[in-house]
């Protein structure tokens, strides 16, 4: 048989990719930042909500991760903890998974 090819369900990805103990991947950051990005891109009434300074800091986020992904040939480098603290801003709200901090 072939394996399951399905995606996981989204609040379980953000869970893992949140979870401090879990060695984060390249496919991971991808994902979240390819979320993110269809999240605007569908206007998404919870990022239509949020005051401008929190906008401007899930971007700032969106940004610093993408440079950290584009700067790492192999792996995610020196930098697992900040580039994990940017993503949980880029999803906190995004889901009801991640509506605490």
């Amino acid at each position: 048989m072939f394996p399951n090819l399905e995606p996981q369900p989204t609040n379980i990805r953000m869970a893992r990719i949140l979870n401090p103990d879990y060695p984060l991947c390249r496919d991971d950051v991808v994902w979240v930042l390819e979320y993110m990005k269809k999240k605007v891109a569908d206007e998404a009434p919870e990022l239509l909500s949020l005051p401008q300074p929190l906008l401007l800091k899930k971007f700032q986020c969106f940004a610093e991760a993408s440079m950290i992904l584009i700067k790492q040939r192999r792996g995610l480098g020196q930098e697992p903890d900040r580039l994990r603290s940017c993503l949980k801003e880029v999803l906190y709200g995004l889901h009801k998974q991640t509506t605490a901090r």
